[in-house]
């Protein structure tokens, strides 16, 4: 009984040793290809939009509550509660608080980005 055993080398031409070197880089840099500085943006920008969000909601819900009949409301009133109330809602998320909307969209815009990078990466070929 003859056993033959057979080697499959792979293919190592320039071309895709370079491409194998390229995702080893990108695997060992970071997991996902995206930057410290890109995941900073993205953090921030998810934590923007969610306040905005929450800044909209306590809008909204404050036009449900009477007016205040003892400062006599008026429109100075009107711009500084809006004011107060944009700040509870941005350190609310910056503090993790929040509806927790901030974190789901940062990983998704890193996922997208991740997936940027690695297609830049299999074009090279």
């Amino acid at each position: 009984m003859d056993l033959k055993i057979t080697t499959i080398t792979p293919d190592l031409s320039a071309g895709s040793a370079d491409k194998a070197r390229l995702l080893q880089r990108a695997a060992t840099d970071n997991s996902s290809g995206v930057t410290e500085k890109q995941r900073q943006q993205a953090k921030k920008v998810s934590q923007d939009f969610e306040g905005l969000l929450v800044g909209m909601m306590m809008k909204s819900m404050r036009a449900t509550v009477g007016k205040d009949k003892l400062t006599s409301g008026g429109h100075g009133e009107e711009v500084y509660r809006s004011m107060l109330d944009q700040q509870y809602a941005d350190i609310s998320v910056k503090r993790g608080g929040g509806l927790g909307l901030a974190k789901i969209i940062e990983k998704d815009i890193v996922r997208q980005q991740s997936r940027k990078a690695v297609r830049t990466v299999d074009t090279k070929e």
